[in-house]
């Protein structure tokens, strides 16, 4: 596999990361809305709405091939580090399945970023 194809593997595999952690953050925000404890599921609301709207847009500028997507890639494994953070704090299964993605995004950026740094 030529460095091309491999960067354009790793680019698809973070992208799908990125997606699948902005649905898991989604779930996990309506599912703390739901809940009758709202007002203590503040703060898990907030990081995972930063974490879904970081990562949409990651997955977006990666998509577009963007000369910003690797320093995106870096923030964006930040909001996912603070988001899985939070969400393991809490013992709902779409808190854990929310922190997993998140870990899992949080990794797949951390590579896209230092492949270009």
């Amino acid at each position: 596999m030529t460095t091309t194809q491999s960067h354009h593997s790793a680019l698809e595999a973070c992208i799908e990361a990125c997606l699948a952690c902005l649905r898991d953050c989604e779930n996990c925000t309506t599912a703390c809305l739901d809940s009758d404890m709202v007002q203590m599921m503040a703060q898990c609301i907030k990081t995972c709405r930063d974490c879904a709207d970081v990562c949409a847009l990651c997955a977006r500028f990666m998509t577009r091939h963007s000369d910003l997507h690797t320093q995106l890639c870096a923030v964006c494994a930040e909001a996912c580090d603070r988001c899985a953070a939070e969400c393991e704090k809490h013992d709902h299964d779409h808190c854990r399945r929310c922190a997993e993605s998140c870990r899992r995004c949080a990794e797949s950026c951390r590579q896209m970023a230092a492949v270009m740094a």
